[in-house]
């Protein structure tokens, strides 16, 4: 029911907006051929800024016991380099403010994951806390 709640404020406060550019921001990545790579990333990332209380952020290491690989990691320094970092800054930002006040401290947290989400996209997935 917690989560429920959180999921709900988090929404209205903000988190509609984010889901939202992440969607809009995949869609203009998929027009480009040459961003089809982050366009499902994008995605996902759109899905967990939705309704991001009851799930987790995996990391591919943690999943499979495999790195990214090489391809995965030069993707990810292009993601950095061209829009990762000032995503992530946006999303830090908001959640300095958010932990502000004490009410705020598990938006912020979130935010938090969604920052560096948005560094590290690629080799990253969703899923439903056990």
């Amino acid at each position: 029911m917690i989560r429920l709640i959180l999921n709900i404020l988090w929404f209205i406060m903000g988190g509609w907006l984010s889901g939202f550019l992440w969607l809009v921001g995949g869609a203009i990545l998929a027009l480009t051929v040459v961003g089809l790579p982050w366009s499902f990333a994008a995605w996902r990332i759109a899905s967990y800024s939705f309704w991001p209380f009851g799930r987790e952020v995996v990391w591919a290491g943690e999943v499979t016991g495999k790195d990214v690989g090489c391809f995965g990691i030069g993707l990810n320094v292009i993601w950095f380099v061209f829009a990762g970092w000032y995503i992530a800054l946006s999303h830090i930002l908001i959640a300095v403010a958010e932990a502000i006040t004490i009410i705020g401290i598990p938006f912020a947290l979130k935010d938090l994951e969604l920052a560096k989400l948005a560094m590290l996209p690629v080799g990253a997935t969703i899923r439903v806390k056990p």
